[in-house]
């Protein structure tokens, strides 16, 4: 078993971890399953990728979706770590080949779709090795009462009992309600695990309330004041969307519309020119953002209300990721609590609910919506202290980056001051070089450095390849493919 923080400074460039990640990464190399509620941006990959590391066989992780997989794997390989993704975005060759190699040790990682697991030509593969450890993501999909729930993920344990020796069993989610928990404990026959919540709150986001008389307009002006960043506008329909994006189109912003009535294609194509930064905006319903971990999205904007705070802090936490400022803005209306009372009482004549299933669902889905309705309409009340409230977590009265705590300081905007002070045309020349590596690497540019590496890059000024080890993030891989570029850019800046 290798040392962790060895293999955190040389494949992730960091030199100590993040509050819990520790600890879960000890508990899976002592053999402990594990269940852990971590929020959007704070670094739960990293909670099973490095035992993955450190274990001599190889690790599983079920995931929901193609463009999760597709981004960590890209991520893994930057960092020099063998890794691969089984889904139905290959062909069944590839699949063939992906699995050959799975099978002679050529990958340390695999992520696979839950629907993959018990199919012949995988179960064959994974009882005949050595599967040192089982890593659930977005593990609330195992859950009927979760919001994205996926019915293959009712057989992962049956998967898991299958191997000829179980491994340890992570599970990993944003936010999951008492009941949700206690369905994933369960259904994934969690044995004895830890159990670790992290903190939820996100200090780098900024959230608001607004109720302006034209939706669309106050878009329209906000992004137009936003125009270099990247960001994600979530409609409550798909017409809705089309709408936003043809208007935002028309006055020149870079905007694609992506909703579940599109083509397979025409939707992977909209999502990839948005990871890759071909288009600025996505115009979405919530059909787009689970698994999405493009890290420099400065801003999330809700035209409705959704109905629910797990939803709407899901979504909203897709913003800032990177640990930079980002804006959380909610555009809210009367018209948004008689759209979702109606959406709540409109169960399909044939669900196979009884009667009293029926009326539970619609009380349990109403009471969910007067807490969106209670944070929506707050004057007072701090929002980040209603939110983490919700989740069951106690905070100060006063955060000051929200929209009622800037108003009672008299403030209007967003934070954003720099949390570091550097070389701006520096910064500017480093992001020019690590979108030339991205594009001829074909990855995204964040894949090479994100946001906060070329600001300490920019800050620091190292020139050499020691200096640079300094900077948080490049890990060894990095600094042998891509380190000489930057060291030259910031020699012939100085």
């Amino acid at each position: 078993m290798k040392d962790i923080y060895g293999i955190l400074k040389q494949y992730y460039g960091y030199s100590s971890f993040r509050k819990g990640q520790e600890k879960i990464i000890s508990s899976l190399l002592d053999g402990r399953d594990v269940f852990a509620i971590m929020p959007t941006g704070s670094g739960k990959s990293l909670c099973y990728q490095i035992p993955a590391l450190a274990f001599d066989g190889i690790t599983l992780v079920v995931s929901p979706l193609i463009s999760l997989m597709q981004d960590q794997v890209r991520s893994l390989i930057a960092m020099g770590v063998r890794a691969a993704y089984l889904n139905s975005s290959l062909t069944p060759r590839q699949i063939q080949l992906a699995t050959e190699n799975a099978a002679k040790g050529v990958y340390k990682i695999i992520y696979v779709a839950p629907e993959r697991l018990n199919t012949p030509n995988f179960l064959n593969f994974a009882v005949n090795s050595s599967i040192s450890l089982v890593a659930v993501d977005e593990a609330h999909c195992i859950s009927q009462w979760g919001q994205d729930f996926r019915p293959a993920y009712l057989r992962i344990n049956e998967f898991i009992s299958k191997l000829k020796k179980r491994p340890p069993v992570a599970a990993f989610t944003a936010t999951a309600t008492d009941r949700v928990k206690k369905d994933i404990n369960k259904k994934l026959g969690l044995v004895h695990p830890l159990r670790y919540t992290g903190g939820f709150d996100r200090p780098n986001l900024y959230f608001s309330i607004e109720e302006p008389l034209n939706k669309l307009e106050y878009t329209r002006k906000y992004i137009a004041a936003h125009k270099d960043d990247s960001g994600i506008i979530y409609c409550s329909t798909r017409k809705e969307t089309e709408r936003t994006a043809d208007v935002l189109s028309s006055c020149g912003v870079s905007v694609r519309a992506y909703h579940a009535g599109m083509k397979d294609a025409d939707r992977k194509t909209v999502q990839e020119d948005f990871i890759y930064g071909k288009i600025k905006v996505i115009s979405a319903t919530n059909a787009f953002g689970m698994g999405i971990d493009k890290p420099d999205v400065r801003y999330v904007i809700h035209m409705n209300m959704p109905a629910r705070m797990e939803d709407y802090y899901q979504q909203a936490g897709r913003a800032g990721r990177d640990g930079e400022q980002a804006d959380c803005i909610l555009l809210y209306s009367p018209s948004d609590i008689i759209l979702n009372r109606y959406m709540i009482e409109q169960i399909p004549e044939n669900d196979p609910l009884t009667p009293e299933q029926r009326k539970r669902y619609i009380d349990v889905e109403s009471a969910c919506l007067e807490h969106m309705i209670f944070y929506s309409t707050s004057k007072y009340t701090c929002l980040r202290k209603r939110i983490l409230n919700y989740f069951g977590e106690k905070t100060s009265a006063y955060c000051g980056n929200c929209s009622i705590c800037r108003k009672k300081s008299g403030l209007t905007a967003a934070n954003k001051t720099q949390t570091m002070n550097y070389d701006e045309i520096l910064y500017n020349r480093l992001k020019i070089q690590c979108k030339k590596i991205a594009l001829l690497a074909g990855v995204p540019f964040y894949t090479i450095a994100n946001e906060t590496m070329l600001k300490e890059m920019a800050a620091k000024k190292p020139r050499s390849v020691e200096e640079l080890r300094q900077v948080s993030g490049f890990g060894e891989e990095k600094i042998r493919r891509h380190g000489k570029a930057f060291i030259e850019i910031i020699k012939t800046s100085q």
